[in-house]
Parts: structure tokens; sequence; C-alpha cells
């Protein structure tokens, strides 16, 4: 929706769940030499200045990413991830773009869709000068099913809608089966709030049930002061194993246990 800006909400438990196993996802595919076409159907701005106006509203990162500890002494799971972003500083928190372009390998090729005009000219500002990515204002899930793999070359596509009613999940409920049609080698990953009515529970069971590959998720005990609907993240990976699949587990593990004790 055009509603939604992903900057009230940047660096906020969920994000931190999502990055960190995005971070991981990407050092895997990373190790791969045959290129990348790395898409994301809404990629939102890119980096996010977590001491903006716009991010202190609601002070979520406050109590996400600027609570977790020095990478040093950090669960060894959140490590590679916490350098990275502890590195970047408050100022230039990497979203899902950033940490895709910082990480993965020369050749790699990227197409991000952002359709909120603020949204794409922030993008446009952080990412534009980047050879390797095309950054296109329209619906992502229309755009990207237009694109197509070169020859050799894997595809890993990141979802991430607002899911603020629910036709967003309705759309992407109809969507990932026609992209995996499309692309019968792609993989693909798929962020997914954690409600605390679990409205979340049959959709996400069914998404999860699409293809082989990983639900790694997270929950924290929502206080009363907490005017969010959620309660946990997950992402999960169709198509996906190997050693990301195996450090998004670890992550979610880890995280539970620092929500546990915040």
């Amino acid at each position: 929706m055009l509603s939604y800006q992903h900057g009230f909400h940047a660096g906020n438990r969920a994000d931190v769940l999502k990055h960190a196993v995005l971070h991981a996802v990407l050092q895997a595919e990373a190790t791969d030499s045959a290129p990348l076409l790395y898409v994301e159907t809404h990629a939102a701005r890119g980096v996010y200045d977590l001491t903006s106006a716009q991010t202190t509203k609601t002070g979520e990162a406050a109590t996400g990413v600027l609570a977790m500890p020095p990478a040093d002494v950090a669960p060894k799971a959140l490590r590679p991830w916490l350098s990275h972003v502890q590195r970047a500083g408050p100022k230039a928190y990497p979203g899902s773009p950033a940490l895709a372009v910082q990480t993965l390998r020369k050749q790699a090729r990227f197409v991000f869709f952002e359709k909120h005009p603020t949204e794409h000219k922030a993008l446009v500002k952080a990412l534009g000068g980047e050879t390797r990515a095309q950054i296109k204002k329209e619906d992502g899930y229309r755009g990207a099913l237009r694109l197509q793999p070169r020859r050799g070359e894997r595809m890993l596509v990141l979802l991430d809608p607002s899911y603020e009613t629910e036709a967003d999940m309705d759309a992407l409920a109809n969507w990932i089966p026609r992209a995996m049609r499309r692309w019968p080698t792609a993989r693909f990953l798929i962020w997914l709030p954690l409600f605390a009515d679990g409205r979340e529970g049959d959709f996400g069971a069914y998404l999860s049930s699409l293809d082989e590959g990983f639900v790694a998720g997270s929950r924290w005990d929502r206080t009363p002061e907490d005017a969010s609907s959620l309660e946990g993240s997950a992402m999960i990976g169709l198509r996906l194993g190997g050693a990301g699949a195996k450090r998004a587990f670890a992550i979610a593990a880890e995280l539970d246990k620092l929500w546990q004790t915040a």
C-alpha cells in the first residue's frame, strides 16, 4: 500500500530477524561463483537513519537493533550481521537492498522495485550510483514477472510486503505460485509477521508447503505499552537450504533467547 513507509519501523525486532537471516543467506550465496540475479518486490528506501524523526517517533529501533550487544560479544550466529550494521552506524543502517549490494559478489545483478514515490526517491538517492542495480518505480509483483535470469544465472527473490490488510496476504499467496512456475529454479525468501492474534497461521503454513526450504522465526513478549500488533516474525526460504538455512535456524534460536531476557 502507498501509505506504508518502513522508516517508522526500521531497525525494530522484526527487522533484526529479517536482516540477520537475509545476511546469512546472502553470505552463503556469495560463496558460489555462478552469477546471481537478486530481486526485491518491495525494496523501500535501502538505507535508514535510525536517529531521524521518522524512526525515533515510534522508538522501535531502540528495542531492536540499537539494543543488540556489540558484535564481538554477541551470540556467534548474530556476529556477521551485527558486525556489518554496527560498522555502518545508526545513521546508515542498511536495509535489505543495501545489505544485498554490500554482500554479494561483483558479478551479481540487482533489480529493486518500489512503488511508493517517497521511498523510491530515497532508494535512488541511496543506491542509484550502483551500476549493477536497476531501481524501478512500479508494482513489484507485476514488474518482477517480466524478468528472466540470463543463461547460467541463479535467481533469488526477497518478498517483504507491508501486510497492512488481508489483501496484502492474498496478493502474495496468488503471486508466489505464478512466480515459481515462471522461474522453476529460482529461490525465494519471504518475510512473515507473526501477529498476536495468530491471523497469519494458515497463510504461513500454506507458503511453507509450496516447496522444500526452511522456516525460521522468533517471538518476543509484548508489553501493555506495545502499540504494535506483532509478537514476532519469521523468514520462509523456499528452495533454500544448506549453510544459509542452518544459520537462519541458529539466528532465530539466539534471538528467542535475547528477547526473553530483554
